[in-house]
């Protein structure tokens, strides 16, 4: 009974210093985006290396008549995003309906 108290006071009294947390600056957040893409092209090559390795067992079995595998997509080396990128992406204002 005294762990799940605890446990209850715990989880409650760490939401609120979640909820208090400041908002990244411009250096963390492009940091961030840096590891976003990098972490995406990561799964860019992984999803690629595993197309190919399943190319090369689908032509081990194939039997004649059937289809060759279809080609795997190389991604390519990793570029980094450019510099204010985010800053770019994100919308000023929206824009205001026609008026007619």
């Amino acid at each position: 009974m005294k762990q799940l108290i605890s446990f209850l006071v715990f989880a409650l009294s760490s939401s609120s210093v979640f909820a208090s947390l400041p908002t990244p600056t411009p250096e963390q957040a492009e940091a961030q985006a840096l590891a976003k893409a990098k972490t995406a092209h990561g799964d860019k090559i992984g999803a690629y290396k595993l197309c190919l390795y399943q190319n090369a067992v689908a032509d081990r079995f194939k039997t004649a008549g059937t289809p060759a595998p279809a080609a795997c997509k190389d991604p390519g080396p990793f570029v980094p995003p450019a510099p204010g990128a985010q800053a770019a992406a994100a919308p000023a204002s929206p824009a205001s309906p026609a008026k007619k």
